[in-house]
């Protein structure tokens, strides 16, 4: 009997298949498919530190300031686009672990014209929305002309990202995270080729500042979008979509509808999450300059020291959505335990070697004898270790996620960032300070870790329906 209390379906009913995550051994499977997608998060992190250095060394401060609001600008957009690209992950994965193709390629297909729809809007209203939302943020005025100009070419490559988002997305969720990793690759060259020709000009193209750093992510998200796009029909991937197929991509609600359903709750997560941080980094600001700086420097290394856990997290959806969808339950368990194992020990040495070359580490981001790097080694030693506690609720999160369960996860980063991380650190402030702020982080994550644990051991997750459980018929043709 599965955990669901219904039968267990035989592996044997069910062949392997191109991108089958239903068997063999669940550490070695589950490893191998996490590690090119933390291959892929180190060097997006890189492509994003590599673009702002060459922003800053040639545009001056002004340029810096103005494409990191942009950026942030950015971030919230995508926010709601990557909840849903995890969902469409999850009713693929699914899918692909009842071996139904033909729900794999309507999902797909419903999803991708969707986001092309949804992308292209966006992309339309870009020049109407930019200078208020500049305006609302108080952007500064020497920064806002750079600020609009630079987003006013990155809205024309929405639909680009949106599609290169899901393309990702759903790849995982048949088994291929080698190709994201390719494409994460050449992302990353063009963009070290491609900035410096159009921010400063080279032969026929003009010098063209900040804009130029924009024209130069739309190109080599296009570039790489085509990559994607190619190489899923020269794999032949499941999630190709060719002659009466492209008809899937009409607008199709009863296949949309459980992407939204999972998707917007994730979507929403995300945004709650950088609301939060904008929130904490209000109140951090009241400390100096020092401590900001400090607070910006810990940062960095943190991008870095989270992605073991976004990866694993991305890993154990995909694979637990595959073993759902096959009715594998008993394998469900073994993938919780080995990703959580994973986070501990990737995260944990991580950890370790930032406390061990903090000095170091954040001297890379702050001037020579600061005194913001005895300020950022503090908060590193107080911070630091949650990132595992962390690690292991995300890991909890993403098996559940994998069935659907997408309400009870939301309850608890309310809790845990809202409730629990604002009330302490703006309730404790003004009796002590920054380290109220520090504390907050600290108890906010455990609270996350305790309540995700607690929700996957005891909660009633494994016995939510399924979404289109039924094997699709056939697509003619």
């Amino acid at each position: 009997m599965s955990e669901t209390g219904q039968p267990e379906q035989s592996a044997e009913l069910l062949p392997p298949i191109r991108g089958d995550l239903t068997q063999g051994p669940v550490g070695k499977t589950l490893l191998l498919f996490a590690l090119p997608t933390l291959g892929s998060n180190v060097l997006q992190s890189l492509n994003g530190s590599i673009s702002a250095i060459y922003v800053g060394k040639f545009l001056g401060e002004n340029a810096f300031a103005a494409a990191g609001i942009a950026t942030m600008v950015m971030f919230l957009i995508f926010s709601s686009v990557f909840g849903l690209a995890m969902a469409a992950t999850i009713m693929i994965g699914q899918a692909m672990g009842r071996r139904d193709i033909a729900e794999v390629k309507r999902t797909i297909g419903a999803t991708s014209g969707t986001f092309i729809a949804i992308s292209l809007i966006i992309a339309m209203l870009g020049g109407v929305v930019v200078p208020p939302l500049l305006r609302l943020l108080a952007t500064p005025a020497d920064a806002f002309g750079f600020a609009e100009s630079f987003l006013r070419v990155v809205f024309y490559g929405v639909p680009f990202v949106f599609l290169s988002v899901l393309l990702q997305s759903a790849m995982r969720g048949v088994g291929d995270a080698v190709t994201p990793l390719w494409a994460t690759v050449l992302n990353l060259v063009l963009s070290l080729v491609l900035n410096p020709i159009f921010i400063l000009g080279w032969g026929p193209v003009p010098a063209l500042g900040l804009p130029g750093a924009a024209w130069a992510g739309v190109i080599t998200n296009l570039i790489c979008l085509v990559f994607m796009i190619l190489r899923i029909y020269m794999l032949n991937l499941p999630i190709r979509l060719r002659g009466k197929e492209l008809w899937l991509l009409r607008p199709d609600w009863a296949h949309l509808k459980p992407v939204l359903t999972i998707g917007v709750p994730m979507g929403l997560s995300m945004i709650i999450m950088s609301v939060a941080s904008l929130v904490m980094t209000g109140l951090i600001n009241r400390e100096g300059v020092d401590t900001i700086a400090a607070y910006n420097a810990a940062n960095q290394l943190w991008s870095y020291i989270q992605m073991p856990a976004f990866a694993v997290g991305s890993a154990v959806s995909a694979m637990a959505a595959q073993n759902i969808g096959a009715d594998r339950w008993d394998r469900i368990s073994a993938i919780a335990r080995t990703g959580v194992l994973i986070n501990i020990v990737m995260t944990g040495v991580l950890v370790v070697a930032m406390l061990l070359a903090g000095h170091f580490l954040l001297g890379l981001f702050l001037p020579p004898g600061s005194k913001a790097v005895a300020i950022g080694e503090h908060i590193n030693l107080l911070i630091g270790w949650t990132f595992i506690p962390m690690g292991i609720s995300m890991v909890m999160t993403s098996i559940v996620r994998a069935n659907g369960a997408v309400a009870v996860p939301l309850v608890i980063l309310i809790i845990s960032v809202i409730v629990v991380r604002m009330s302490l650190g703006f309730g404790l402030y003004p009796r002590f300070g920054s380290e109220a702020i520090w504390w907050s982080f600290i108890a906010s994550g455990m609270a996350s870790a305790i309540m995700a644990v607690a929700y996957y051991l005891h909660g009633g997750w494994r016995k939510i329906p399924r979404i289109a459980r039924q094997m699709s018929p056939p697509l003619a043709g």
